[in-house]
C-alpha cells in the first residue's frame, strides 16, 4: 500500500514544500554557478529508473569542462571547483533532483540512479534494486555510501527494496540529515568520486 500508492503522494508534497524553502538557496547556486561555468549551471545525465526505464537526471555542475591538448575532457579531480568541491560536501548538488522526484522520475528516498552502462553488469540479485524508484538519497548512502564496497552498497539497495516502509524512509531521512549536518562519508579517501563499477565477481 505504502510503497505502490502512498510514497509518491507523500513524494510530492514533501518535495513542493522542500522547493519553496530551498528557492533562495536554489536560486544563488545557480547564478553563482552560471558565472563560474560560463552559462552551464546545471548537469544533465541520463540514469535507469525504476524498472531499468531511462530519464534525465539532473544536478548542479560541480566540474568544468576544460580538456586536454587531444580535446578529452580531463580527469574530474582536475575539473572539479572549488565552489562545486563544496556543493558536493554539503550535498548541495542534489537540490535539482527535487524536479525529478516532481516528474515520478525519482523518489526521495531509494536507491541512487547509477549509470546506464552498469545495467549490463548487476547480477540477478543486484538487479533488483530496479524494483523501485531511485531515490536522491536512501539506505546505501546513510550506512556509508562512498566509503563501502559496489557489492555492500547494491547489497543495502536490494535490503530497502525488499523492506520499504514509512518508519524506515523516515529513519533514512533523519540518518541523511545528520550525514549532511557531520559531512560524514562524502568521499572515500581523497577521492572525488568512488571509483566506476566494473562488475561484480559474485
Amino acid at each position: 500500500m505504502y510503497s505502490k500508492y502512498l510514497k509518491h503522494i507523500f513524494d510530492f508534497i514533501f518535495t513542493i514544500t522542500l522547493l519553496i524553502l530551498l528557492s533562495p538557496v536554489f536560486f544563488i547556486i545557480t547564478v553563482i554557478l552560471l558565472i563560474a561555468n560560463k552559462g552551464k549551471a546545471f548537469y544533465v545525465q541520463k540514469r535507469p529508473g525504476k524498472n531499468e526505464k531511462i530519464f534525465k537526471l539532473i544536478k548542479f555542475k560541480t566540474m568544468n569542462d576544460k580538456k586536454n591538448k587531444s580535446g578529452e575532457l580531463l580527469p574530474p579531480a582536475e575539473r572539479i571547483t572549488f565552489f562545486g568541491r563544496f556543493l558536493r560536501k554539503s550535498s548541495l548538488d542534489e537540490i535539482p533532483q527535487l524536479f525529478n522526484v516532481l516528474k515520478g522520475d525519482m523518489s526521495i528516498i531509494g536507491p541512487r540512479p547509477l549509470l546506464v552502462e552498469y545495467l549490463t553488469l548487476y547480477n540477478k540479485i543486484q538487479k533488483r534494486r530496479h524494483e523501485a524508484r531511485p531515490g536522491i538519497t536512501g539506505w546505501a548512502q546513510v550506512n556509508g555510501r562512498n566509503a563501502i564496497s559496489w557489492e555492500k552498497k547494491f547489497e543495502y539497495d536490494v535490503w530497502y527494496v525488499e523492506n520499504i516502509s514509512f518508519i524506515l524512509d523516515i529513519k533514512i531521512f533523519f540518518m541523511t540529515l545528520k550525514k549532511v549536518l557531520f559531512r560524514e562519508n562524502i568521499n572515500k579517501s581523497d577521492k572525488v568520486t568512488m571509483e566506476r563499477f566494473k562488475g561484480s565477481s559474485k
